[in-house]
């Protein structure tokens, strides 16, 4: 038994040697440098001789390998250094390790003819373990912080970016058709720097300008770059750039790029500078003709390096803004092409003011989940109005209330969906406890709408006096909106008495617009009782019904 155990471990072994050496003879450990360094290694220590392949070229110095991308490189420095073509170095390495190979495998065969009964335990579950232990080692050792893929994305995929596509146009016809403006002497711009909120899509247009060139991208996440140790997010870029290089024309993307980029000086990191300063080297020292183009994303422009922003590293800035009416319609279609649906585009379009691609994305799944829950195959539109305010606002607990505090909370509510109605603040429903006032999809807003939606925000609370002669703790949120709308209209604005803001102007509007909206809901008691009625017992009231019943009223 002892020497089935020890003949086990040699087999193991043996086959652990051969996938060790096969690693080793694979393996590239020649050092990725940039050009400027490659320069700089020729005038001072110039090697004995250089082998290239497609994309690097190798040499030793001091007994250390190196490698540089070929692209870009100025072939009259090497005139004087003998070359050898790399694909014949690795047939000799090729033709020794299949020497050693044959001579493992004879050894494995006699050892296999000497004990038949041996054969079973060839897949027992120690050396399964062992072989993919060490399979697994080998590709966390050759992982790499960067990958580039094929993207399979195209502009006909991202809908709602019409502006952005026809900046972008130009620079995918360059990366296909180089040659075309380098005789015009046009040069690619060497970053494009895409800017907005989170969730409008950055990514994906970046993937689409890869896709439509039909180049390589390299994907890179700016907080990948941020290193606990010395020199590492610097190297990291190093090999970034020269690979992007190797396989130009190409696209390198880094995401969130103001983790690496943020201005030097304030709250000063050595390693995050010395890994910025290589990146700004790197896109300086890209030539015309390398056909790789950086694109950057960010939702916080203010806090990036001016170095980084200005001309000849990010030529081009792409302000990507959330989507107008017209682009959440396009956004819907696209996510809803392969869904059953029964609900009016534009209806639901214009109840997501505010909402990025990301987010019409969630709520069509999440409307999708909430048919499926109901054993529906087909979105309605109460589909919508279940998830629309849990993918904006995030699922809220559930109130357990009193029957007084449902009271109270039914008279808020309704107060302020008869102000909103009258005086044009456009909403889909009213409920009990979110509220429920939409933004209007506008450019440019007039003194007397903002003042309005600040009476909007002040009926609850004047209901409450009016009807229950009580100030209640409900109406906090409400009156944060409040000074909100009438700080930016004097601050931001001007809209005050005077041009340069005072407390007493942010004052004069909120108290002027509680006068004038205690005068109209004084005169609409009844309604607002009669409104809180019907929504005490139906927990809910569209637009439609309010109409209705105001209507019948009158």
């Amino acid at each position: 038994m002892k020497n089935k155990n020890n003949l086990k471990i040699g087999i193991i072994g043996i086959i652990i040697v051969m996938l060790l050496l096969a690693f080793l003879f694979s393996k590239d450990n020649s050092e990725l440098i940039s050009e400027s360094s490659f320069q700089t290694l020729l005038k001072t220590t110039p090697p004995a001789e250089m082998s290239i392949d497609e994309k690097y070229i190798y040499f030793f110095i001091n007994d250390k390998s190196y490698k540089v991308a070929r692209i870009g490189i100025d072939t009259s420095l090497l005139r004087d250094i003998p070359i050898k073509v790399k694909s014949d170095i690795r047939f000799s390495n090729f033709f020794y390790f299949a020497i050693i190979l044959i001579l493992l495998t004879f050894i494995f065969i006699l050892l296999w003819k000497k004990r038949l009964n041996i054969q079973s335990s060839n897949n027992s579950p120690l050396m399964q373990n062992e072989t993919s232990r060490f399979i697994q080692n080998k590709n966390s050792e050759s992982s790499n912080p960067s990958f580039s893929m094929n993207s399979l994305v195209r502009f006909e995929d991202v809908a709602g970016i019409k502006e952005v596509k026809e900046e972008l146009i130009e620079i995918i016809d360059y990366l296909k058709n180089p040659q075309k403006y380098q005789k015009l002497g046009i040069s690619l711009p060497k970053g494009v720097l895409l800017v907005g909120p989170p969730g409008v899509g950055k990514t994906m247009i970046a993937k689409a300008v890869a896709g439509e060139a039909n180049v390589p991208f390299f994907y890179q996440s700016g907080s990948s770059f941020v290193q606990i140790y010395v020199g590492m997010g610097a190297k990291r870029v190093r090999e970034l750039f020269s690979k992007a290089k190797a396989n130009a024309p190409s696209i390198v993307f880094i995401d969130e790029i103001d983790a690496v980029g943020k201005a030097r000086g304030e709250g000063r990191n050595d390693e995050r500078e010395a890994t910025l300063n290589e990146l700004l080297t790197e896109m300086d020292g890209f030539q015309d003709n390398n056909s790789v183009i950086v694109i950057g994303a960010t939702n916080n422009i203010e806090v990036i390096d001016e170095a980084l922003l200005r001309s000849g590293r990010f030529d081009r800035r792409i302000y990507v803004e959330l989507p107008d009416l017209n682009e959440r319609i396009q956004i819907f279609k696209v996510y809803l092409k392969n869904k059953k649906y029964d609900f009016n585009l534009l209806e639901i379009s214009r109840m997501c003011v505010g909402f990025s691609g990301a987010m019409i994305a969630s709520v069509v799944n999440e409307s999708a989940l909430n048919a499926f829950k109901r054993g529906s195959e087909i979105i309605e539109l109460r589909d919508i109005l279940d998830v629309k305010d849990k993918v904006a606002l995030g699922k809220k607990k559930i109130l357990s209330l009193t029957e007084e505090e449902k009271n109270i909370l039914s008279v808020y509510q309704c107060a302020k969906a008869l102000s909103a109605y009258w005086l044009d603040i456009d909403f889909d429903k009213v409920t009990l406890v979110s509220d429920f006032i939409i933004d209007r999809d506008k450019d440019i807003l007039s003194k007397s709408e903002m003042n309005n939606k600040i009476k909007v925000y002040l009926s609850g609370i004047i209901a409450l006096e009016i009807i229950m002669n009580e100030k209640y703790t409900n109406a906090k949120e409400d009156i944060k909106k409040i000074k909100s709308i009438a700080q930016e209209m004097c601050e931001v604005y001007g809209m005050g008495q005077n041009i340069i803001t005072t407390d007493l102007d942010i004052s004069r509007i909120i108290s002027n617009a509680y006068v004038e909206q205690m005068e109209f809901l004084n005169n609409c008691k009844q309604n607002i009782i009669s409104l809180a009625k019907i929504l005490l017992e139906k927990e809910r009231l569209t637009k439609e019904n309010i109409q209705e019943i105001i209507e019948d009223a009158l």
